[in-house]
């Protein structure tokens, strides 16, 4: 078994410590947001019950016809636009914000900054 990526480690330790204090609520579900290489994901969950409310991801064939030429940062502003509306569909208003223990910039702050946009409040 090979050795773990080290900038890997360092963002599941920030996860570790970041999940200590963020917890889902019913009232007040968490937003999570994953990032990988190419995509981004975002769900909103219930920790009480372990339930996943909404989830959005670049995935989707709707998001490359919205995106047009937006590259990554496009896509990620869309997500969190969809993962908003698909929330207060659900009834949820407020969202406790987890970035997963990636650096709030880039792609996690465009997910956070469209789902602000479509009318999530955290």
């Amino acid at each position: 078994m090979g050795r773990i990526n080290p900038s890997k480690m360092a963002r599941l330790k920030r996860k570790k410590s970041i999940r200590k204090k963020i917890f889902g609520t019913p009232d007040r579900p968490r937003l999570c947001v994953f990032r990988s290489a190419n995509h981004i994901y975002a769900q909103v969950v219930d920790d009480t019950k372990g339930q996943t409310l909404a989830a959005a991801s670049s995935l989707e064939k709707e998001t490359d016809a919205e995106t047009g030429s937006g590259g990554k940062i496009g896509k990620a502003v869309i997500v969190g636009k969809r993962i908003a509306k698909r929330a207060l569909d659900q009834g949820v208003v407020q969202v406790v914000f987890d970035r997963n223990g990636f650096l709030y910039h880039g792609r996690v702050k465009a997910v956070s900054d469209g789902a602000r946009e479509a009318g999530l409040k955290f």
